[in-house]
């Protein structure tokens, strides 16, 4: 099944550098805590509640997009009979999954964080950070593998699987052409295109 090229490309290019950047301000915010853990009760209440101010917010704005993006390969991927349909599906699982511990366990926890008094923590403050910067770490792996996944369904793959008949002596069956619209294989398409041309004018 033929799939809009432009709209492949799109979602290709929008599903990495939002993974991109997902994976990057986890890692981030990972290494930050680790510092904070060096921090008192007031000192590490005060930052997390200024960064509640926007953090969570410019990760939803690239979240929401990013997974809209991988979404919609996964299905075109999945219409096309794509070689990038494995990785794709396996980004997208890994995504909901760090979603799952968001809502779960991190979320409610930055809520509860935005009612701390700085100067009188709760008593387990310390046993609630630890619980956060654990889940924080299991999603930011999530985040991690499911780039490395959208770059294998992405990076030098080709998308469309095209079936053709293989006219190599002692086999047979069908075997997959590559994707001419692959970096790789532009030079080989432009000679065949070129070839072409020379035999319509030597025809004419």
């Amino acid at each position: 099944m033929v799939t809009n090229a432009r709209l492949v490309t799109v979602v290709r290019h929008v599903s990495l550098l939002g993974g991109g950047v997902l994976t990057g301000g986890a890692l981030t915010t990972f290494v930050l805590e680790l510092a904070l853990r060096r921090l008192g009760a007031p000192a590490y209440i005060q930052v997390r509640q200024a960064e509640h101010d926007y953090f969570p917010w410019f990760i939803g704005v690239i979240f929401v997009p990013t997974f809209v993006a991988v979404v919609v390969l996964v299905v075109l991927a999945r219409r096309a009979g794509s070689p990038a349909l494995r990785s794709a599906a396996a980004a997208l699982v890994l995504l909901v999954l760090s979603l799952v511990v968001t809502f779960l366990v991190n979320a409610p926890i930055n809520l509860d964080q935005f009612d701390w008094n700085a100067q009188t923590p709760p008593a387990d403050w310390a046993v609630v950070r630890d619980r956060w910067q654990i889940a924080h770490a299991v999603r930011t792996a999530f985040c991690v593998v499911a780039l490395g996944c959208l770059g294998v369904a992405i990076i030098d793959r080709p998308f469309e699987r095209t079936a053709t008949p293989d006219t190599r002596a002692g086999v047979r069956g069908w075997r997959y052409a590559p994707d001419p619209a692959t970096p790789r294989n532009r030079p080989a398409l432009t000679r065949a295109r070129r070839a072409r041309s020379r035999r319509r004018r030597q025809r004419e």
